[in-house]
């Protein structure tokens, strides 16, 4: 999506990817519905993220894409509800590794009007947690690139997918846990999606860590692109090269 700083684009979301975050297991554990055999709209009022898949032209159904085992653990997507995950994503988006990419640093309020718009929105972009082995532990923003500001700065293709990244807790970075959930959450995106042909991304270039996760995680650095905010790497990951990665 476009870059940290602007407006929310389309259906909400914006930001480079971080791999890095803040809340320890203690606090993820405190949200309950997590594990892989339990129903995420249970226990609470949910938000849920509204229009669907709409003939597969949105993101939708990503409750379903899961759980899948990495070489880190069990991990699956599970869409955000505001009732129960807006305080840990909060505290995750002020971790100031954090913070100096996605700059929603602040009350909950600040991240609350972040996620609504994708919450509410038609669903071309839905706000997810990582959950892994059970514990809650990173946040995901899947969304359709081409129906992104996005697609002005690169030449797009119908149904180019967007992965944004955000690592919870100082425990998960820099042992390649970032590398093997994008893996895994590209492998769905391909899975779920096929009319999809590829998964972008679009990191700061200042953001060496998450440049380096997505390029051990199999994809390829496309180009350099001018964002309103930001100057980023386009990382691409091909269908056509998934048997070869």
């Amino acid at each position: 999506m476009a870059a940290p700083g602007a407006a929310a684009p389309g259906a909400g979301g914006r930001s480079s990817t971080a791999v890095a975050g803040g809340a320890d297991r203690g606090t993820a554990e405190r949200g309950g519905g997590y594990g892989a055999g339990a129903d995420p709209a249970a226990g609470g009022e949910a938000r849920p993220v509204r229009g669907g898949d709409r003939g597969g032209e949105l993101v939708g159904g990503i409750e379903g894409w899961g759980p899948v085992a990495t070489t880190v653990g069990r991990f699956r997507l599970v869409p955000v509800r505001l009732d129960r995950d807006l305080a840990m994503i909060t505290e995750w988006m002020n971790e100031p590794a954090v913070a100096a990419f996605w700059e929603l640093a602040g009350p909950e309020s600040v991240t609350a009007d972040h996620l609504l718009p994708q919450l509410d929105g038609d669903g071309r972009s839905v706000p997810c947690l990582g959950v892994l082995d059970g514990v809650p532990m990173s946040y995901f923003e899947i969304y359709r690139a081409d129906l992104d500001p996005l697609a002005s700065a690169y030449p797009a293709r119908e149904h180019d997918t967007g992965v944004h990244l955000l690592m919870g807790g100082a425990t998960h970075r820099g042992r390649g846990v970032g590398t093997a959930l994008l893996r895994a959450v590209t492998d769905l995106v391909l899975d779920h999606r096929p009319a999809c042909t590829r998964v972008v991304a679009e990191p700061d270039l200042r953001n060496t860590p998450s440049v380096s996760a997505f390029l051990s995680a199999g994809y390829r650095y496309s180009a350099e692109l001018d964002l309103p905010d930001k100057r980023a790497a386009l990382m691409v990951s091909d269908r056509s090269l998934r048997h070869l990665l």
